[in-house]
């Protein structure tokens, strides 16, 4: 097979070499890789059907199309390799204990509280903590992922747990999952009540996935129809074998409500931790974690609350998070104290960011402020290619001309804006998993932190986007201005409601369905003839009812003779009237159409519109 040749210049053909490009590359990114000129990949790209620029970010199935085209194996690299090369190239090493034995500490374990929605997990977290969180959640859902941590005394000595609150409800897999990640041990939480549910499965297979240990915490055992030893057998199915069954997984029967065996619970978190783990970490070099959750605060910038997973967090350390970075002005605990550093498996609001970071972005300290700087821009820059790649819609040469006719395919853009990084990637990601099928698309121009600004009015108004607004309002003038130029913004504090009246607007951009519903049927007995109508029916009304200016269809010995007609004229003896029912006599006139017999059969109809499922 000849290497591909574009206006007679022979391009460079592989033999199966590997190319490695990163998420959201260019063509101008693949020519470098196999010194080919861009312009004429392009062209092979146009060859192949499709309308890609040189330096447009283009996803990894145009990637993987050219790189068969041209005899090379691409490979799209990880984000986390790609993040690990950029540390490299920095002198960085992330997630690798340093020091000598002597330098370990035991660190706290970092707890995941897990479960099915209902089932009692702020609750919980609640009743250990012994303040009330649940009183601010909308609608009794987690909305926010925090971290929280409390001490608990264990053969006369005092350990610290730390606590990641995950969000339970379905729309925060991602967090959910990214909770088990940052996770030495999971407590599940099933209600003895209900026994194991779908997300407590779910909870379960995360906790698997992230090989973390498990605490069964059984709750609800003071209420009606509480069954614990019911949750054992069921548990038993997945795997988790209670110790007094012969398994290794504790079990603990709690009442978080009542407060029941909450220190028995605890317990058994520090036994697992001791049994299973080796948790020790060296508090005496630069501090390395994962930020927890991130929030736009008006008074004092972002906010993130970070968890510190090897060295120590001091107040003017250099810090870069994701793609924010800083210098830490100020930390506080979770109960709000200002505190001066933090070490291993401690939780700390940390103040003095550039921007909000996401929801499960790695931090890490460096020696200087420009360091931070160029690590944060790079992550930036590779995250907005990936979103563009993502964003790109690919468009054939032969169905070019039908995509741009107006409403061959509807759009629906949206901005969305949130009070925490959390809960807009959980909102977006399940907006973006509607399914109504393929005459509709969904597009995310825009996504943050923070209140609706004129900004996201401005740039609604420009590509006719609906602004949704998740705990915050439109800020200043905002508010005015998309009143004035009829942008329409929506706010919501329940994720359920957004997901609900979004797919509600999905449907209604799409085209209307039509099903035929049949209205009755009228059998002919005469034929009158008439010098101004025509031929009229005289018709005994065999089934349902037969309406004037509706559709029908004559039949004729059990077969269709005409389609598409008009009930033009209804009468019952000399009276016009707008229906006939069944077991009635009357005429019927056609308008123009005369071909009509004895014995044949109008069938009357109408095209409803059928409602989307």
């Amino acid at each position: 097979m000849q290497a591909p040749s574009v206006g007679g210049v022979m391009l460079p053909r592989g033999n199966g070499e590997t190319v490695r490009l990163s998420r959201g590359a260019s063509l101008t990114d693949f020519a470098e890789k196999i010194n080919a000129n861009p312009a004429s990949l392009v062209a092979v790209m146009m060859n192949l059907g499709e309308m890609v620029t040189a330096t447009q970010s283009v996803s990894d199935e145009t990637l993987q199309l050219l790189a068969d085209e041209m005899n090379y194996t691409v490979q799209i690299v990880s984000p986390e390799e790609e993040d690990r090369e950029l540390l490299e190239s920095f002198d960085i090493e992330f997630g690798e204990d340093e020091g000598d034995e002597g330098d370990l500490v035991v660190r706290p374990p970092v707890v995941t509280v897990m479960g099915h929605v209902d089932h009692g997990k702020t609750r919980l977290l609640d009743a250990i903590r012994k303040t009330n969180v649940i009183a601010g959640e909308a609608g009794g859902i987690t909305q926010h992922i925090g971290a929280y941590q409390v001490a608990t005394e264990v053969n006369d000595e005092e350990r610290k747990i730390t606590f990641i609150d995950t969000p339970g409800h379905e729309a925060f897999t991602a967090m959910r999952a990214r909770g088990a990640r940052s996770t030495d041990i999971a407590i599940l939480v099933v209600a003895a009540n209900d026994g194991v549910m779908p997300q407590t499965v779910e909870a379960l297979n995360h906790a698997k996935a992230a090989d973390v240990p498990i605490v069964v915490a059984v709750n609800k055992i003071d209420v009606e129809g509480a069954d614990p030893t019911k949750v054992r057998g069921q548990l038993t199915e997945y795997g988790l074998v209670a110790e007094e069954y012969g398994g290794d997984t504790m079990f603990v029967d709690i009442s978080a409500k009542q407060g029941l065996n909450i220190d028995s619970l605890l317990e058994a978190v520090i036994l697992t931790a001791d049994a299973s783990l080796d948790l020790r970490a060296n508090p005496h070099q630069d501090a390395q974690g994962i930020s927890i959750e991130s929030r736009l605060d008006r008074g004092r910038g972002a906010v993130s609350t970070v968890l510190v997973q090897r060295g120590t967090l001091r107040v003017g350390d250099t810090m870069v998070v994701g793609d924010a970075y800083g210098r830490v002005r100020a930390m506080h605990d979770d109960n709000g104290n200002s505190v001066a550093e933090a070490g291993p498996s401690t939780p700390v609001q940390v103040l003095g960011l550039t921007n909000v970071p996401g929801a499960g972005d790695n931090f890490l300290v460096v020696d200087e402020d420009r360091t931070a700087r160029q690590i944060a821009e790079k992550r930036a820059a590779r995250e907005r290619n990936a979103a563009f790649a993502k964003r790109t819609r690919r468009v054939s040469l032969e169905d070019l001309d039908k995509v741009l006719k107006a409403g061959e395919i509807q759009q629906l853009n949206l901005i969305i804006k949130g009070d925490a990084s959390g809960s807009v990637e959980a909102l977006e990601s399940s907006l973006l998993q509607l399914d109504v099928g393929e005459e509709v698309d969904i597009r995310v121009l825009h996504r943050g932190v923070g209140a609706v600004t004129e900004s996201d009015i401005d740039l609604a108004m420009g590509s006719d986007a609906i602004v949704i607004g998740f705990n915050v309002r439109a800020a200043g003038r905002a508010a005015q201005m998309a009143e004035r130029e009829g942008v329409d913004v929506r706010y919501y504090s329940v994720i359920y409601q957004a997901i609900e009246e979004i797919e509600a607007a999905l449907k209604g951009m799409l085209k209307p369905e039509y099903e035929e519903v049949e209205l009755g049927t009228a059998e002919i007995r005469e034929v009158f003839k008439s010098s101004k109508l025509g031929n009229i029916a005289g018709v005994l009304i065999r089934s349902g009812e037969v309406k004037r200016n509706t559709k029908a269809r004559l039949i004729r010995d059990g077969k269709v003779v005409a389609e598409s007609l008009n009930i033009e004229g209804l009468r019952r003896f000399k009276d016009d009237v707008t229906e006939i029912r069944e077991g009635f006599e009357g005429g019927i006139n056609l308008g123009n159409f005369n071909d009509i017999k004895v014995d044949d059969v109008i069938a009357t109809y109408e095209m409803r519109e059928k409602p989307r499922a």
